[in-house]
């Protein structure tokens, strides 16, 4: 699968033009994971988003208990896309269920496009925001119980 072809599966990008697609996929670098291997880990440098490809992987947190799983993603889903707009530490750990290919969006990467493709680069921010937003209110009810408790 090429980077354009990751990128076009990933509903993040849905309204690329295919122009769009292939400016992001010249900043793309292609990565393959084995079942079982460390995508990244909680807390790790967060530098960098991923589309995942083909394959399954696996979300989970440190719990007091040991690590709590949040959940799965699979082909055309990304993670670690508010590390483009702000770099930061990774906040849970992903784990390949299944051989992955992915491709990945380097922040240093993204910030050299900005200069020279800045259309595309705030098609992809807005839609990481819209994307934020959505995940924020479809989630309202566990937020102000965490804030009722502080």
């Amino acid at each position: 699968m090429t980077a354009a072809e990751a990128l076009r599966a990933c509903g993040l990008l849905s309204g690329f033009t295919d122009t769009g697609i292939q400016i992001l996929a010249s900043i793309c670098t292609a990565r393959s994971y084995p079942a079982g291997t460390l995508l990244f880990a909680e807390a790790m440098v967060s530098d960098s988003m991923l589309v995942i490809g083909e394959g399954r992987v696996a979300l989970s947190t440190k719990g007091e208990r040991g690590d709590l799983p949040l959940g799965e993603l699979s082909t055309g889903d990304w993670l670690g896309e508010l590390s483009l707009i702000n770099p930061g530490q990774r906040m849970c750990t992903a784990t390949a269920v299944t051989t992955v290919t992915a491709v990945e969006i380097r922040q240093a990467e993204f910030q050299k496009l900005v200069a020279t493709k800045p259309q595309a680069c705030m098609k992809l921010l807005m839609a990481i925001c819209t994307q934020f937003g959505a995940k924020v209110a479809a989630n309202r009810d566990a937020l102000r119980s965490l804030v009722a408790r502080s």
